[in-house]
């Protein structure tokens, strides 16, 4: 598959809130209980595309496939070298290389902008984003047990880092 990755802009902003809303609504992938608008979503391209960036990938015909973000790991000064990151890849588009083409452009951009350290938490168990998250590198960290109540129960996230 082609892949044209390229800065998110608010006009992209309905494409990724279609990509990211089943994993609001029907996983337990993302926290959120209810999934974001287009107009929520072009607040967070805006705001996270000029802190850490956001990216959009497209397919030959110009649809989103997938989507990239950094965002601040924590808000005190010590913590303004690391990054949280993540990635939603349309189900249509699983297992093709979006994740991974995202994650080649996100984390260069990162460590140009002054990032030391990225994490990624990953909601357990989640096989196919564990092993794209190590095979880009990251490694386990920790494991946050039953720290979000979603979807009936308990749920543990997994955090990963990498070292820029």
């Amino acid at each position: 598959m082609t892949l044209h990755i390229r800065p998110a802009r608010p006009s992209d902003a309905a494409r990724c809130a279609e990509i990211y809303a089943p994993f609001v609504t029907e996983s337990c992938v993302s926290f959120e209980t209810e999934a974001p608008d287009a107009a929520e979503m072009a607040r967070r391209i805006a705001s996270h595309g000029a802190s850490h960036g956001w990216l959009i990938a497209e397919t030959a015909d110009g649809k989103g496939a997938g989507y990239a973000y950094g965002s601040a790991h924590r808000t005190r000064a010590a913590y303004a070298t690391s990054a949280d990151v993540a990635i939603y890849v349309d189900p249509a588009h699983a297992r093709q290389g979006v994740g991974r083409a995202l994650y080649d452009m996100l984390l260069p951009q990162l460590k140009a902008g002054g990032c030391h350290a990225v994490f990624a938490g990953i909601t357990l168990p989640n096989a196919a984003s564990v092993a794209l998250h190590e095979a880009m590198g990251f490694t386990p960290v920790g494991v946050y047990r039953e720290v979000g109540w979603k979807m009936g129960g308990w749920r543990d996230v997994g955090w990963w880092q990498r070292l820029l």
